[in-house]
């Protein structure tokens, strides 16, 4: 195999009539799908000056363009860079900027941005996916590509909140897409037979790799909604019988909650995938009252994503593990001595396998930091049982996982530090019913000086998605401290939790 390109030319020849991708009125068998990535090849190179090595940027909700782009991407050497539509202008900035980006497709809905980020952004050339794109597109020649990009190359630049306030750029060469599919393909028993319906976003590297990417590589199919809605996707599954499904647990609990819920026929599911963060039993119940396994799928952006999964004979057995080590990527527990850690100590997860990032984008330093030499560190503790099946007690790091999305306290904490009002300030998750978390601004007012709380949230517009905004207020006098004064936020979860 020559690289991801061949995925797509190879199902088109073994079963070109085979439905492949398909959302809204859009559909493509895979000899159509074969020819639509080729049309584009062309387009990028010829029409647009794409270079190999360029990061291409989409901004957009879900589409077919998104999937066909990427494969394009892997055929002509360059890497696609899905944004994330919920930042805000001066966050694209930032990454755009920081990345390099050498183009940027954008839907009408965010043409707005688009137009801005190409006026702030010297050498970065905004193309609108539905005017000047489709006219050209429409005007190129299916000849056949010759492709210039192969396993070794980068496909993929993935930009995920960062610890310091600044994302990060996690790069993906078309090898670990390709080790990734062989992970989730075998931890879920894919088959080309099987039905994916995507709802979750495909800016993630979830949304994108756990069933989506790896079915193209079987010869599944593959339905996208555009964005996820509770009644619309019970809908899908009572109409489209999809037989793969992935949700994160924000999306589960939104619907079980809907009034459809009970009334759809979800026996066509032949399981359930689901992650991102620790998963509640009752959500996970939710589908095998139903008769659907839920299983888990444990990893990160930098791990492409699939690391440890839960095999669908153990969902109720093992209810609440992670799961085994993926075929493709080995796992281990390191405690703080650095011993390996023994059945039942807690330690910090570390992953070793093709699959993981080959590098964080300009960020040297930030990568060899993260390796303790073929291992990444994920920064997450967990533990493994006699059996070897592996649960993640904590995250090591502060992130929030709120309703799939990874929120960084230092990028609010960069937010309040502008706040001459403050003395002190942190930033901590607390449980949240429907979302899993939210985060909160702990703060200390100086003498004198104070702030409503909502004036002090509306602070935090134009400056981070709204998504990312604190939930609540808590005023404190003092934060609490350890001797080194870094502040103790475990202390502060707690204090929240009980309140």
């Amino acid at each position: 195999m020559n690289g991801l390109g061949d995925w797509i030319r190879y199902n088109a020849n073994w079963a070109g009539n085979r439905q492949a991708l398909a959302l809204d009125d859009q559909s493509y068998t895979y000899a159509q799908m074969d020819d639509a990535v080729t049309r584009r090849c062309h387009l990028l190179v010829e029409q647009f000056g794409v270079k190999a090595g360029d990061h291409v940027a989409v901004l957009g909700f879900n589409s077919c363009e998104l999937i066909l782009l990427l494969f394009a991407c892997a055929r002509v050497n360059c890497s696609l860079m899905p944004l994330n539509n919920r930042l805000a202008l001066g966050e694209h900035r930032w990454i755009l900027d920081h990345a390099g980006a050498s183009h940027l497709f954008y839907e009408q809905e965010f043409a707005d941005t688009a137009r801005q980020l190409a006026e702030d952004l010297a050498g970065l050339q905004a193309i609108d996916l539905e005017g000047e794109y489709l006219d050209t597109l429409a005007q190129v020649d299916a000849q056949p590509f010759a492709d210039r990009g192969g396993l070794d190359d980068e496909v993929l630049l993935i930009y995920t909140s960062g610890t310091t306030g600044n994302p990060k750029g996690v790069v993906h060469r078309q090898r670990a897409l390709f080790y990734n599919a062989l992970n989730a393909i075998h931890a879920q028993e894919m088959r080309a037979l099987d039905h994916v319906l995507g709802v979750l976003p495909l800016f993630h590297s979830g949304g994108l790799n756990i069933q989506t990417t790896p079915a193209f590589y079987v010869g599944a199919r593959v339905t996208l909604l555009r964005k996820f809605d509770p009644g619309v996707t019970l809908q899908a599954i009572q109409t489209l019988r999809p037989t793969m499904f992935l949700a994160v647990p924000a999306v589960i609990q939104a619907l079980v909650e809907h009034p459809l819920w009970n009334n759809t026929d979800i026996s066509c599911l032949r399981m359930v995938g689901t992650g991102s963060s620790t998963v509640p039993d009752v959500l996970l119940n939710a589908w095998h009252d139903r008769g659907v396994p839920a299983t888990q799928i444990y990893g990160m952006t930098e791990s492409a994503p699939t690391a440890i999964c839960l095999p669908i004979a153990d969902t109720q057995t093992k209810l609440g593990a992670a799961g085994k080590s993926a075929m493709h990527c080995e796992a281990r527990i390191i405690k703080n001595d650095g011993s390996v850690a023994a059945p039942g100590e807690v330690g910090e997860i570390q992953l070793r396998g093709p699959n993981l990032l080959s590098e964080y984008f300009a960020e040297p330093e930030l990568t060899a930091a993260s390796f303790d030499g073929e291992w990444f560190l994920t920064g997450d503790l967990g533990h493994t049982d006699a059996e070897g099946f592996y649960y993640v007690d904590d995250r090591k790091k502060d992130v929030i996982i709120s309703g799939g999305e990874n929120i960084y306290p230092a990028e609010l904490e960069n937010v309040l530090a502008d706040m001459p009002e403050l003395a002190e300030y942190a930033v901590v998750g607390r449980p949240d019913p429907r979302w899993g978390e939210s985060p909160v601004a702990c703060v200390v007012f100086k003498e004198g000086m104070a702030i409503p709380e909502t004036a002090l949230l509306e602070r935090f517009e134009e400056r981070l998605a709204r998504y990312k905004h604190p939930r609540q207020v808590r005023i404190y006098d003092v934060l609490p401290r350890n001797a080194m004064g870094k502040v103790k936020k475990f202390e502060l979860r707690e204090r929240l939790a009980a309140t």
